[in-house]
């Protein structure tokens, strides 16, 4: 980013100092800026979903380099996760033709459930794949495949924990951090809320502002996206030796295979 300093920006790097984020800061002006993203950032920036595209730009070093606006204010609480205005904006983004158009338009597939098993099959440490509540979750995912029209996939984001949804100070709602964008069923993003945020008495309720009704194969794709999601989680937190935060999500793991065992 030695481009920017030169041009006279100060910038804080976001998440330490070899993020591709940046804090940036020019004659009073303040950015959010990051190196690299994908052009789906710009459809994101016109629906509304991300804080507004400024400019992209190409600098000498050959990277891409795009400004938006920096926004002013803090993450949802996991409290904040049973809202309308979270369920609203997830059924704006997966009912969103413009964004599924913009994904296909850049060669993305659909993300069927049997290339998301093979993906965390081949993906496991030995000795992850080795731990036996892992091995019970691997058995139930190839026992419990779903079957998914191709057409029926929407845009998903993929990782929606609280931290990555950003409410403004002008009391704006936005979802960030794209970079997990696919093309998918819808349950592996609503899936993940409700298991995690959502106490199971209040699912209808948070369906019903979503836009859906909760039936027997809904709760069953539900489930089988979430233990995906979980089993991605323990293998990240074991690469990077952060051996709490693992064994945290092995307990989610075995807690929506017992919780759930009739599902």
């Amino acid at each position: 980013m030695e481009h920017f300093y030169q041009l006279g920006w100060t910038l804080d790097p976001i998440g330490g100092s070899s993020s591709d984020a940046y804090k940036a800061e020019i004659n009073g002006d303040k950015f959010f800026l990051k190196r690299n993203t994908s052009p789906f950032i710009t459809m994101l920036s016109v629906e509304g979903i991300v804080p507004k595209l400024v400019w992209t730009k190409r600098i000498e070093t050959g990277e891409v380099i795009t400004a938006q606006h920096w926004k002013n204010g803090r993450t949802l609480t996991e409290e904040e996760m049973n809202s309308n205005r979270v369920a609203s904006l997830m059924q704006k983004i997966h009912s969103s033709n413009k964004l599924l158009n913009t994904l296909e338009q850049l060669g993305m597939k659909p993300m069927l459930p049997e290339l998301l098993l093979n993906k965390i099959e081949t993906s496991l440490s030995p000795k992850i794949n080795a731990h036996h509540t892992v091995r019970a979750a691997i058995k139930y995912l190839k026992n419990k495949v779903p079957q998914i029209d191709p057409d029926f996939c929407r845009v998903c984001h993929g990782d929606v924990n609280h931290k990555n949804w950003l409410l403004s100070d002008e009391d704006e709602l936005f979802l960030v951090d794209w970079e997990g964008a696919m093309i998918a069923d819808p349950a592996i993003d609503i899936g993940m809320i409700l298991y995690t945020y959502v106490d199971f008495k209040d699912w209808e309720e948070w369906l019903s502002k979503y836009g859906k009704t909760l039936d027997h194969d809904f709760r069953k794709r539900m489930k089988w996206y979430t233990l995906i999601q979980c089993l991605t989680m323990i293998q990240w937190y074991e690469d990077r030796k952060r051996f709490k935060e693992m064994n945290d999500w092995i307990i989610f793991l075995n807690d929506i295979l017992e919780k759930d065992m009739f599902i």
